[in-house]
């Protein structure tokens, strides 16, 4: 039976391993920096949570027959023509790398940009 020093152990070398492939992943799509990586990697969270509570607001307007209070995610088109609802994490998960990167550094920014500045009404 394993002690719990060395399912730590484990675990720890589990984790590097899966923060290594990541790496790796960055590194082959073009992104060699560490700082970088993780500055990516936090983008996707965040996008990864904004989609979680636009879901959680979906089932609740559904549930309660009522729409939708708060949108992190307008209807619409941006201003190259790309949905907004195609920067949702659900919708671009399993897409290409190089596409995810696009989507964040595009679409996402300039449009976080516009919230931070006043320019897009409430959501």
């Amino acid at each position: 039976m394993a002690t719990t020093a060395t399912l730590a152990l484990m675990l720890t070398g589990e984790i590097r391993n899966q923060i290594d492939r990541i790496g790796d992943a960055f590194w082959s799509g073009g992104i060699s920096n560490p700082l970088e990586v993780i500055e990516q990697i936090t983008y996707l969270l965040f996008l990864k949570r904004l989609d979680e509570q636009e879901t959680a607001e979906e089932l609740k307007a559904n549930r309660e027959k009522k729409s939708m209070q708060k949108r992190s995610f307008p209807d619409g088109k941006d201003r190259k023509k790309r949905p907004y609802q195609d920067y949702r994490w659900n919708r671009f998960k399993n897409t290409d790398p190089r596409d995810m990167y696009a989507v964040v550094s595009e679409h996402v920014f300039p449009l976080h940009a516009e919230h931070r500045m006043g320019r897009l009404g409430p959501t």
